[in-house]
């Protein structure tokens, strides 16, 4: 067994009082033994038993009463039946027991400061939305999406819309008009609610073209609801202020514990983004057991984790509303106007729990930024999610923040909207390892023949069904795509993409995704998102996009391109693919570097090698990485790899190839 000692460990005290233990004394006489103070005794049980435990949970947090008869009543991956008979609804759980003055949301951008609405006034303006959207004939089972940055208006329209039995999806506005399209026109939506501008970097974006070009995208919307002081700018539409001023009763809907609530998408790495379906009851329970056992949140704790409606942490960060917590929604960069002005924010509101990615504390810890001079008192948990968290820098988050405060690092996905792997109040920290898995979560590692392996890498899967996984994929009819896109491997068994190591102690190490989405600071995007623009560059031929992550928290995302006619990749040509990219897919994925290659290497079927020449730029033996005689050009296999080489000795590219640097956009 491991000798090493954990970077962390809770106070005894701490272990007493946290919300975990409470709930395994409450669980401990359901399972027959004492599940007080073990943590993965407590896990053992709520993946050996998971009837028992998901009941618990329900119980614990007072859910509306239930039908008698097991939580999971028919076992499959996928297919899973939970609580048949049962109804609930999330916005019915976010208000139950909840008015008065205490705050609701607290919303704050760049150049204003905090605004605070309070539970009386929250539940008011949901109330005013659903009656709007029930007069502009929204009814149970349509799709009301959203175009909005991160503040309060986003959190009042997923709420009005959840309370009808109405389905929601968002796009942030980091977000263009095209990439918000190719998500949102899937769903065939009713109503469109969208912002006329957005902040960022210490710049006002004018949205209302956008707007426009994504109204004229959605030929099935009967309405469309503007916010901002320029609404009356954009021609039909609807104010939000106007029908959020009404007084009207709230009478959320009871629906299915299976009735869909959100659409969220994948990051369309191979094509279209996947439209990932998940119902209220799922949601619900997941989110109080994550956020109230594993991060602890408590009715009146502060909860501000840096995100856009565009990734599933804004899911989670709403999510606060289920356990009475106050969400923080900060729109606008977490480096302006100085590298630290995401942690001056966390100070001024006393927050309680605070998440970031580990690409924003690098970027700390190279600025000099002393935490420690901006750590508030009430910070009890510091969350960090969105890529690996190296060993190094996390060791020296730790060091700034000193022992009253646990960094919890956790890994998960938009396919769940949750973490499978993270850490609870009464688990020791280790840097560069994952405290353990989640509860409810039958996480394995399966070595190359689908044996689960301690001590090595291997694939990260999950055995048993979570009642968060998804109903379905849109538009997916028989269930195709759902089922290859994790359970084409093992049959019957979750796999998720993630390269893990279970230690001997219990934690997790994660090595990173095996696919090839792009992940920067924390901002996931799809690299076909970046292929649409460019390609439509008449001197393109075709692209090829990756993000490698480094040692030290860096992360390097270049752009291959092949040229039309022999074209050279010259500044010009470079300054125009920059702009295509900022203008049709994101400002925050402009690449690092744009390289002209002599090939994009395929598939014998045609698909872009993404995940092998990510794998041999980050130098990864050729061998190992792809068989060459899968792919429709093996020589390139070289050339990438002989990049990957270059960037890492600091040299600069291939000789022979031409390559334009850039900052990161």
């Amino acid at each position: 067994m491991s000798t090493r000692r954990p970077d962390w460990t809770p106070t005894p005290q701490a272990v007493e009082n946290s919300r975990i233990t409470d709930f395994a004394r409450f669980a401990s006489p359901r399972a027959g033994r004492d599940l007080v103070g073990d943590y993965h005794a407590l896990w053992a049980w709520s993946v050996d038993d998971v009837n028992g435990f998901w009941a618990a949970v329900w119980d614990y947090f007072r859910l509306p009463e239930r039908p008698a008869g097991p939580a999971l009543a028919a076992e499959a991956l996928p297919g899973g039946v939970w609580f048949p008979g049962s109804t609930l609804n999330y916005t019915a759980e976010v208000f139950r027991d909840r008015t008065g003055t205490d705050t609701a949301v607290i919303t704050v951008t760049e150049d204003t400061g905090p605004v605070a609405i309070t539970w009386h006034e929250l539940r008011r303006q949901v109330a005013s939305l659903a009656q709007a959207l029930t007069e502009l004939g929204v009814r149970m089972g349509d799709r009301v999406v959203g175009y909005l940055p991160n503040g309060v208006q986003a959190v009042v329209a997923f709420l009005a819309t959840a309370g009808l039995g109405a389905t929601w999806a968002v796009c942030g506005q980091d977000y263009t008009a095209a990439a918000a399209e190719a998500r949102l026109a899937q769903l065939r939506p009713t109503v469109l609610i969208a912002a006329t501008g957005s902040l960022h970097g210490g710049k006002h974006i004018d949205r209302r073209a956008d707007v426009q070009a994504l109204r004229d995208a959605l030929p099935t919307l009967t309405a469309t609801i503007a916010v901002g002081d320029a609404a009356g700018a954009v021609p039909g539409a609807l104010s939000w202020s106007a029908l959020t001023q009404r007084d009207a009763e709230l009478a959320p809907v009871p629906v299915p514990f299976d009735h869909p609530l959100w659409v969220v998408f994948s990051s369309g790495t191979t094509g279209r983004p996947k439209g990932i379906v998940h119902g209220h009851g799922g949601v619900v329970l997941e989110q109080l057991k994550n956020l109230g056992l594993h991060l602890g949140l408590r009715s009146g704790d502060r909860l501000l984790w840096h995100t856009t409606p565009s990734w599933m942490m804004w899911n989670v960060l709403v999510a606060g509303l289920l356990l009475g917590a106050t969400p923080v929604c900060y729109e606008g960069s977490p480096a302006y106007p100085g590298t630290d002005a995401l942690w001056r924010l966390a100070a001024r509101l006393e927050v309680n729990v605070l998440g970031t990615s580990p690409g924003y504390l690098a970027a700390c810890r190279k600025a000099g930024v002393r935490l420690a001079d901006h750590h508030p008192a009430s910070l009890e948990r510091l969350g960090v999610t969105g890529s690996a968290f190296p060993a190094d820098l996390q060791h020296w988050v730790a060091g700034e923040l000193g022992s009253r405060t646990q960094v919890v690092c956790t890994s998960g996905g938009t396919d769940v909207v949750t973490a499978f792997l993270g850490a609870a109040p009464t688990t020791p920290v280790w840097a560069g390892e994952l405290s353990a898995p989640c509860l409810g979560v039958a996480v394995e590692a399966f070595g190359p023949d689908g044996r689960p392996v301690r001590g090595e890498v291997g694939e990260l899967v999950v055995l048993r069904p979570m009642p968060s996984m998804p109903l379905y994929f849109w538009d997916d009819p028989d269930g195709s795509r759902y089922r290859g896109a994790y359970f084409d491997v093992y049959p019957g068994i979750w796999r998720h993409g993630d390269w893990i190591t279970i230690t001997d102690h219990g934690s997790v190490i994660l090595h990173g995704r095996s696919d090839a989405t792009l992940n920067r600071h924390g901002i996931r995007m799809g690299s076909s998102d970046i292929y649409g623009p460019v390609e439509q560059l008449e001197e393109i031929a075709e692209a090829l996009v990756v993000g490698v992550e480094q040692d030290g928290g860096g992360y390097w995302m270049p752009l291959f391109v092949t040229t039309t006619d022999g074209i050279d990749v010259d500044d010009v040509l470079s300054e125009k693919i920059r702009d295509a990219i900022r203008h049709g897919a994101s400002p925050r994925h402009v690449p690092d570097e744009i390289i002209q290659a002599p090939g994009i290497p395929h598939t014998r079927t045609g698909k872009k090698l993404e995940v092998p020449v990510k794998r041999l730029l980050r130098g990864e033996a050729r061998r190992s990485v792809v068989d060459p005689g899968s792919v429709d050009r093996p020589e390139l296999i070289d050339w990438y790899a002989h990049i990957g080489a270059a960037h890492r000795r600091g040299d600069g590219t291939a000789a022979g190839s031409a390559a334009s640097r850039s900052p990161n956009g």
